[in-house]
């Protein structure tokens, strides 16, 4: 059997009495999984209960083999996460000390680490801001960042939530091939430099970014209601929001 990189047991999560995600089951082993639905199905919520950032209220989580709400050292080496807005994770004054405080608990030392930095900012083409202020980039040069820091550690899985939503439709585009080309293994030009590529997950509006996944997951009020080949999935999503 194919070893799982997700694998959800009857996940539920509540908040002041609100069911967000409703007994939700799934085993996904493929290496691109979109999340589609509309505002306030329980997207993020799941992407944040996938990332070890929210803690499930009943149910099992398991993601590259760890519990990550239970495990959080761990899921932190492991895991990525890339926000919908990437000051939300933007906390150093520029872009290279940013990277670097991605691994200020790696046990690397500063040699190493300033490599791997360099490594980073040169696969993402963000060499020549290095010592820009973070803040102050443009919508793409955020989002290249908040990959350059989440990927310098080498996690096994990506997410991504919203990763095209602050940008226009030309950064949106070239925002979808980095992320594609983050998949492949055995590119020499893969920010990860020569290690294993990491899964993805993306959560997004964007129906054209997720019908590159593998395999796409559909949620409504926090329900799992549609699980399948992309085409399919998004031909009935979209077939629903017509009818409505």
């Amino acid at each position: 059997m194919t070893p799982a990189v997700i694998e959800l047991d009857e996940l539920s999560v509540a908040v002041g009495g609100r069911r967000i995600l409703d007994r939700v089951s799934v085993r996904v082993t493929e290496r691109r999984l979109g999340v589609i639905g509309p505002n306030g199905s329980g997207k993020s919520t799941l992407a944040r209960v996938l990332g070890g950032l929210t803690a499930p209220t009943s149910g099992a989580v398991t993601v590259v083999g760890i519990d990550p709400a239970r495990d959080g050292r761990e899921a932190r080496s492991r895991i990525g996460f890339c926000f919908a807005d990437p000051d939300a994770q933007i906390v150093m004054p520029t872009v290279r000390e940013d990277v670097d405080f991605s691994l200020r608990r790696s046990g690397l030392d500063r040699e190493t680490r300033a490599a791997r930095v360099s490594t980073a900012l040169h696969r993402f083409g963000l060499s020549h801001l290095a010592d820009a202020p973070a803040h102050r980039l443009s919508s793409g040069e955020k989002q290249l960042l908040a990959l350059a820091a989440s990927l310098v550690r080498e996690p096994e899985l990506l997410i991504c939530d919203e990763p095209t939503t602050l940008l226009d439709l030309s950064n949106s585009r070239a925002m979808a091939a980095v992320l594609w080309g983050l998949t492949e293994d055995g590119d020499p030009d893969a920010p990860w430099a020569g290690q294993v590529a990491p899964a993805l997950v993306v959560v997004s509006h964007d129906l054209d970014l997720v019908g590159e996944c593998d395999r796409v997951l559909r949620l409504e009020d926090g329900v799992l209601v549609d699980d399948g080949a992309p085409d399919e999935v998004i031909e009935g999503y979209r077939d629903d929001m017509a009818r409505r």
